[in-house]
């Protein structure tokens, strides 16, 4: 059992709560017995549990294991797992982040993305990390269902692209979106949304017609996924 605040999986615990840790390591963590259990299908590289707590993993006496979590209310296990990447974006429906600073918003952008059926979500620039404590959280599991890319440029991302923007360009029910055809939808950071310079450049640019002033990016990207994947099912 551990009984040392110095063991080094609890080291690596605490480094896991920074992002520059997460980058250096590749690793991410996952606390909690429900989202543990929803990467069932991921072998984590240890998990540690609080000792007669029943669970599978290396015990640890409870008070250590409250002490790095990033939970207020403590928490039985935490299970650390390896990050994956795709190399690129992929279709058929890909979901993009730009500028995308909250965490809990990448994190519920995440499930949506999961019940949705997109191929995947593309973080660009500036994005909060979908690794993240907060992210992972959010996400409800689905970190573990929906392929993450990278991309730094419009022209890595597959498809035909359509960017959302306040009162700009089509209502979104309008936007051309086929069966068989790869897709991507941009969605744009909480207070700047998509830059003009990428609006210029995309194939369409289409708005979600609102009686209030916006919404958030989860929101935006999540009624995005719904109405796009509903047309694109369409034979």
């Amino acid at each position: 059992m551990i009984s040392s605040a110095h063991n080094d999986k609890l080291k690596e615990v605490r480094k896991l709560a920074t992002r520059r840790g997460r980058e250096k390591s590749g690793h991410f963590a996952v606390e909690g017995e429900d989202l543990v259990e929803a990467g069932s299908s991921w072998t984590p590289v240890f998990r540690l549990v609080a000792a007669d707590s029943g669970l599978p993993g290396e015990e640890v006496e409870p008070a250590l294991l409250a002490a790095v979590s990033q939970l207020g209310s403590g928490t039985r296990t935490i299970g650390i797992y390896e990050q994956r990447w795709l190399e690129a974006p992929v279709g058929p429906l890909c979901l993009a982040l730009w500028d995308v600073r909250d965490p809990g918003n990448v994190g519920t952008i995440l499930r949506s993305a999961l019940a949705f059926g997109a191929s995947c979500v593309a973080l660009g620039p500036n994005c909060a990390d979908p690794y993240g404590p907060k992210a992972v959280r959010a996400s409800m599991g689905a970190i573990f269902g929906v392929p993450v890319a990278k991309f730094g440029r419009l022209e890595h991302l597959p498809g035909r692209t359509i960017a959302l923007a306040a009162r700009q360009g089509v209502p979104l029910a309008e936007a051309e979106a086929r069966s068989g055809e790869e897709l991507t939808v941009i969605v744009g950071g909480e207070r700047a949304g998509v830059p003009d310079e990428v609006l210029a450049a995309v194939d369409e640019v289409a708005h979600i017609p609102i009686a209030s002033e916006s919404l958030n990016a989860a929101m935006a990207g999540t009624i995005a996924l719904y109405e796009v994947a509903r047309r694109m099912a369409r034979p």
